[in-house]
């Protein structure tokens, strides 16, 4: 169901609510990524935890972004409980008030958890990368580095791109040879803005944009593109149909995303019962096992496959990645969102 038929949906719920005079219920909803990684949550977690309590799950699609956040905000309807975030939506969301401060004495003991993966306002739910990732049926050339997904000369062909400033725009600075460490510091700079805007203006008429995580293996699959940006777990998965894509590991983007439970849901006991649920470390290992993403269980590891261990944004595969955890990364965007993604909006209609 996309997000403004079930919009649509609630703000007839809510009319049929306040005409009987009671309270709004609803279907306990959780909005994820979509995809096969969404099918896959599905499997071992959402359904699952339906049946355990004999209530109905609702699914919908975030993509990222503040957007529909504010959307939100502005018209006071919420038809989710539980939302899948990355870090500066969730900061900004629990200090603006649209997520739960977490009661965690309802999830679990903090120390079951990597670091990243406790938070004010957010429980762990993957440990993600975002890298390149091509298809070595479709270039004669193989890549060895992210350069190479800027050089046109060299491997000619279009080039798969997320749609979203985020992380984006820290990858053409890498790139373009700027320091894992020194990302955040060039970009605050007006010149180092506009470098990485360069950057990607170089290669602008080869790009083509994904917004859904599950497009970027799609295409890679068709030879619709010869790269793209892609996260780790959606070619692992590709992988495991037979499509024999391959990963870059340099520089990649780490992300550990989030549950976020939003203020005065109208099912905030089933979103605490959820999140609990979700932290059985055998749960998390299955859904690894099936979706090669890190678990934020310490626990979970004991039951993860060793070749899918091998695979999982983790040891030297992250060994010079860019965490989006890290504390000058999340005050970059806080600081500097709305502006940026004012830019991009511009650049992209350009």
């Amino acid at each position: 169901m996309t997000i403004k038929k079930y919009m649509t949906a609630a703000a007839v719920a809510i009319a049929a609510a306040a005409l009987a005079g009671s309270a709004l219920a609803r279907d306990f909803t959780i909005a994820s990524w979509g995809g096969g990684y969404q099918d896959s949550q599905r499997k071992n977690f959402f359904k699952p935890y339906g049946d355990s309590k004999g209530i109905r799950v609702l699914e919908d699609t975030y993509l990222g972004g503040w957007a529909q956040f504010k959307a939100m905000q502005e018209t006071g309807n919420r038809p989710w409980d539980v939302v899948q975030v990355e870090t500066s939506e969730l900061i900004r969301g629990c200090e603006e008030g649209l997520f739960v401060k977490l009661d965690w004495s309802r999830i679990g003991q903090k120390s079951d958890f990597i670091t990243p993966a406790v938070t004010e306002c957010g429980l762990g739910v993957a440990v993600v990368s975002q890298l390149v990732g091509y298809n070595p049926k479709n270039t004669k050339v193989q890549p060895t580095s992210i350069a190479d997904f800027f050089d046109l000369k060299k491997i000619p062909g279009k080039r798969g791109l997320r749609s979203d400033p985020k992380g984006t725009l820290e990858f053409a600075l890498m790139a373009d040879g700027v320091d894992v460490m020194d990302v955040y510091k060039v970009m605050s700079t007006k010149a180092g803005l506009d470098r990485a805007f360069a950057k990607l203006e170089s290669i602008k008429s080869s790009i083509q944009w994904w917004e859904a995580g599950a497009q970027a293996p799609e295409w890679l699959v068709s030879g619709d593109v010869v790269m793209s940006t892609a996260y780790n777990g959606r070619i692992s998965k590709a992988n495991k149909d037979g499509h024999g894509l391959k990963m870059l590991w340099q520089n990649n983007i780490l992300y550990v995303d989030k549950w976020a439970i939003f203020k005065d849901s109208a099912n905030v006991d089933a979103a605490y019962g959820y999140l609990k649920f979700f932290t059985d470390p055998k749960r998390e290992a299955a859904f690894t096992n099936d979706y090669t993403y890190g678990q934020p269980n310490k626990a979970a590891l004991n039951f993860i496959k060793p070749e899918v261990a091998a695979e999982l944004p983790a040891g030297k595969n992250i060994a010079d990645a860019l965490d989006t955890g890290r504390e000058d990364s999340v005050e970059f965007w806080l600081d500097n969102s709305d502006e940026i993604f004012e830019r991009w909006t511009a650049w992209k209609a350009k």
